[in-house]
């Protein structure tokens, strides 16, 4: 990949990936310090799998368009849906399933297309085929009365499918929890800005800088103050995996996308759950979902950045519960 250190700031036109994107490469690939520790909070311990539950079993959801998502289900109560962001997988809300799960609700989970466990198929990387996943999600897995619930891209999934299948919504749905994401502005405006993006995050080096010990740096803003290092290790590799042609097609449909016409006829009851120091998703975003969505409720979790499921699992399942109960 050509340098980039005489482009000047290349900023991500995608609401889950890091602030500077060309700086963040930079670092990745030189390690060169950031001015901010890496992993000082590596001594509190947090489980990022099942703990002493059972791992449950993958399930194969197929799609029209030849893609296969992968899902779990897993606990017995009443449901949550759990729906990931970008360049991610469902890994990142295990911390948060296993405290649902521990705490009497059923959870399922599902890697977004291209992500994970789950396939590509043919239909576009846009923000109307994560309305439709995620409705074939819920359908298969028979999901009603639910906590639809999503981070970064996830959240956008639960706000498409606000917009382009209410009716889904309607039906499945009881509430929604929105966890470090937007539903607009994701671009700069710039159109070179947001084609030089995608190919940044379509690059296949890109993937090779972030697998080094130096790729720490390329996730470090995505967090709060203290960062844990395995959380930070599990972000980074998940991009890494990541097919390179998947992650650059998001950035693009992320770009251009624009859902606060659907969500302002959202009817069910809103929570939007933002960390103080998120640099991805800053909190002024989850202002603006809270000011569109009729009777939202906004929540700050102090000194956390854009990872909450990670960094602050039992902060984001309380606020779940909360919303089962009503």
């Amino acid at each position: 990949m050509p340098s980039l250190r005489h482009r000047g700031l290349i900023v991500l036109g995608s609401a889950a990936a890091v602030t500077a994107a060309a700086i963040a490469y930079r670092r990745a690939q030189s390690g060169r310090q950031t001015g901010t520790e890496i992993g000082t909070g590596a001594d509190r311990f947090e489980d990022l799998g099942w703990g002493e539950l059972e791992p449950p079993d993958e399930i194969a959801i197929p799609t029209a368009d030849g893609a296969r998502l992968t899902a779990w289900d897993v606990g017995s109560g009443p449901a949550v849906v759990l729906s990931h962001g970008w360049a991610s997988s469902h890994a990142i809300w295990i911390p948060v399933a296993r405290r649902l799960v521990e705490s009497g609700h059923r959870v399922v989970l599902y890697d977004q297309r291209g992500h994970g466990a789950s396939t590509r198929g043919t239909s576009p990387l846009d923000t109307i085929t994560l309305a439709r996943d995620y409705a074939l999600v819920l359908e298969a897995r028979d999901v009603a009365d639910a906590i639809l619930a999503g981070h970064s891209m996830g959240g956008m999934t639960v706000m498409a499918l606000a917009t382009f299948q209410p009716e889904v919504l309607n039906q499945r749905g009881r509430a929604i929890v929105l966890v470090a994401t937007a539903a607009a502005n994701t671009s700069w405006r710039l159109p070179q800005s947001d084609r030089i993006a995608a190919r940044l995050m379509g690059s296949p080096y890109l993937s090779q800088a972030v697998r080094t010990a130096n790729g720490l740096r390329f996730v470090r803003s995505a967090f709060g103050v203290d960062p844990v290092l395995a959380q930070m290790d599990l972000t980074r590799t998940l991009f890494a995996d990541c097919d390179p042609g998947v992650r650059a097609g998001y950035v693009k449909s992320m770009s251009a996308m624009n859902l606060l016409e659907g969500i302002a006829t959202i009817a069910v009851p809103t929570t939007v759950v933002v960390g103080s120091r998120d640099r991805l998703t800053p909190p002024a975003r989850s202002q603006t979902l809270v000011d569109t969505v009729p009777g939202a409720r906004l929540v700050t979790v102090p000194d956390r950045g854009h990872m909450l499921p990670l960094e602050d699992p039992a902060a984001v399942a309380d606020e779940i519960v909360r919303a089962v109960k009503g």
